[in-house]
Formats: C-alpha cells, structure tokens, sequence
C-alpha cells in the first residue's frame, strides 16, 4: 500500500472527512483492521484565506508549496490537496514536490466522462467559479461544457461556504439556498452538479434532491485510495 500524502487544514472540517472516506475506502478494499497509510499536514485556513482575499496567489501557492514538501518528506508517496480552490496553485505547489498529484479536477472529470455527461453545472467558491483554473480543466481536458450559476447566486454559495460551513454550521435555509440554485442549474440543461467545494456535501446529500449531485471530496478520497491500492 502506498502512502497517501494530504495537504489539509483549508477547512479542516472538510478535511475530516478526507481522512474518514479514505479509512473507510482501504477498510472495505482490503477489510479486517486495515486502514490508510497517510502523511498529512493541516495548515492554518486563516492564513491562506487572507491571501485569497488579497488575490495573493503566488504567496499561498508558495505557502502551500513548503506544506507539500513536509507532506513528502513525512513519506507520501502521492499528494492530495484537500480543497477545489487551491488547485487554483496547484502547478506552482506540484513544481516544488518530487512525488505526483493526484488533481481533484481530474478525477472528478473521470467520473463524469464515465457516466457521459458533457454539460455539468459547477458550485463552489467565488474563485472557482469565476476563474477558469478549474472549468478550463474539465472543459479542456474532457471536452465538457461547465455552467456556473449568475453572480448573485454565486455570492450566495460564496458566503455560505465561509460563514457557515468551513465552521461547521449546517442550516436549512442554506440548504434550500442551495437546492434552487442546483434546480436552475438542472433547468438550463446542467445533466448534474460538481459539489465543487470540498465542504457542499456537508450541507447537500443525495437524499436532498433528485438532481446528480458530484460530491468532490468523495470522488478524490476514492481516487487516493485506488491509487494507492494500485
């Protein structure tokens, strides 16, 4: 089995649940007591949120950079960034590590061009919305359109990511928030919705709508562990 390398922290609820779906991944792959090899190192969110609010990029990339080669030299033998909106950094964070990584776009795009979907709706954080680091890749890399909804909806999926989520805070009104905008989504021709913010599923479960909801969080944890496993 080889060693799975987290970069968490960014939030660490999110990351929780990183490290809980890769256990319960290599547990139900291998059984008995097995459970993941992993190395992580959890940075302080409150640091890299204030870079993205000053558009400092470069300076999280590089932050993130130092907190990837920690992650290597603990012993990993892959590297996970346990967030969609750092990704926005990931070529610069990749460019300073020795070991692959393992992008959540890619493997999200997999699942997706396995099911054939080619028009998928896209929640997230404002950046990762708005920008083109984590569409482009999909719509580049598995020929796919990607829809995001209008800015005042995604000023609502924004807010609620950081004033609630990344806190732990689940409440009704934000699922129902949530839900309408996932609906319009699936209106304009959206065949289903990357969860495209590691802490969405905390809020959003299958159970909440019929509408194919990707929790990416899931999908990258299941990646790690076939990789892994491989």
């Amino acid at each position: 089995m080889k060693t799975i390398g987290l970069l968490g922290g960014m939030s660490w609820e999110s990351t929780s649940n990183y490290y809980a779906a890769i256990n319960r991944g290599i547990q139900q792959k291998l059984g008995g007591l097995h459970s993941a090899r992993v190395a992580m190192v959890s940075v302080d969110f409150s640091d890299i949120e204030t870079l993205q609010a000053n558009a400092q990029w470069d300076e999280a990339g590089d932050s993130l950079a130092r907190a990837a080669q920690q992650v290597e030299a603990a012993g990993a033998d892959f590297l996970l960034i346990c967030t969609n909106t750092m990704h926005k950094v990931a070529s610069r964070i990749a460019a300073h590590i020795n070991i692959p990584l393992l992008h959540i776009a890619d493997a999200t795009g997999q699942v997706l061009a396995e099911q054939g979907i080619r028009r998928i709706g896209l929640l997230g954080t404002r950046f990762t919305m708005e920008q083109a680091f984590y569409r482009e890749r999909l719509e580049q890399g598995f020929d796919m359109e990607v829809m995001v909804p209008d800015d005042s909806a995604q000023e609502t999926v924004h807010r609620i990511i950081y004033e609630e989520l990344c806190l732990g805070q689940i409440n009704d009104a934000s699922r129902a928030a949530y839900l309408k905008i996932i609906d319009d989504l699936a209106a304009q021709g959206a065949e289903g919705v990357i969860l495209g913010c590691t802490e969405i599923a905390m809020l959003v479960k299958p159970e909440h709508t019929s509408v194919r909801c990707f929790d990416t969080t899931a999908i990258h944890a299941e990646a790690a562990v076939n990789m892994a496993l491989a």
